[in-house]
């Protein structure tokens, strides 16, 4: 990851710093061409946003004032890392009654130490919480 500042001014990085964005598998955005498609260079791989570029958007959020659409920016750069099953469980683990408060800590202990996620981690213990407050969670077993 970058360690550039960015600005409002920057926006958006495909015009204005395209130098920064990378594919997850490393092709920058010139090397993104039908020619390359037709040869078979691209995969879908190669299509995907990297988890660099989604934290430099939730950056460029941040420089505009935009807090929460910066933190959903950070949150979804770490979940690129979790495979999508387990985004699909931790959805299902998150709906209203779906989890005990013990089942959702031990998700986000998870989200910590397997993915590294903590942005993520946090935001399911807040969850939790709300729902403690709403009485919205599950019984425990």
């Amino acid at each position: 990851m970058t360690s550039t500042e960015l600005t409002a001014a920057d926006y958006p990085l495909s015009v204005n710093r395209p130098e920064l964005l990378h594919t997850p598998t490393g092709k920058t955005l010139d090397d993104l061409t039908m020619a390359a498609v037709v040869a078979g260079d691209i995969t879908a791989d190669d299509l995907r946003i990297s988890p660099d570029t989604l934290a430099l958007q939730g950056q460029l959020a941040a420089a505009t004032g935009r807090r929460q659409l910066a933190e959903n920016f950070v949150r979804a750069s770490e979940m690129t890392a979790i495979p999508d099953a387990e985004v699909l469980a931790m959805y299902n683990s998150l709906r209203p009654n779906a989890s005990s408060a013990a089942q959702l800590e031990e998700l986000a202990s998870r989200l910590e130490s397997t993915y590294s996620a903590t942005s993520c981690a946090a935001l399911v213990r807040e969850a939790a919480q709300v729902y403690a407050a709403r009485n919205l969670l599950a019984e425990e077993d």
